[in-house]
């Protein structure tokens, strides 16, 4: 009986990685650095569609930025990935880099 448990948990624990490196992995939108604004904190980037932030088409979006380090990390025509979220306040990366 004791085998059977261990062995469903740890299935169990496998499906909940997987679902979560899946999710996580559907969060990051491929894009290109068009403007960098140090000053206020925000950078400008023309991303394919983001499903995680409830858009379908490609477009560009001036965007702020989470931590302002992460504009030092890049320059104009970076090809990136990012993460982002909505808030009140508009939209705002919470993870940029160089895509590879």
């Amino acid at each position: 009986m004791n085998r059977l448990m261990r062995a469903t948990g740890a299935l169990a624990f496998a499906a909940v990685l997987t679902i979560t490196a899946a999710v996580a992995q559907g969060a990051s939108i491929d894009g290109e650095v068009k403007k960098i604004d140090e000053g206020a904190g925000k950078i400008t980037l023309r991303h394919g569609p983001a499903k995680s932030l409830g858009m379908e088409e490609p477009m560009t979006m001036v965007y702020r930025v989470k931590e302002p380090g992460m504009l030092k990390q890049v320059k104009v025509g970076d090809k990136v990935t990012f993460e982002a979220e909505q808030a009140a306040s508009g939209y705002t990366v919470t993870r940029l880099q160089k895509a590879r």
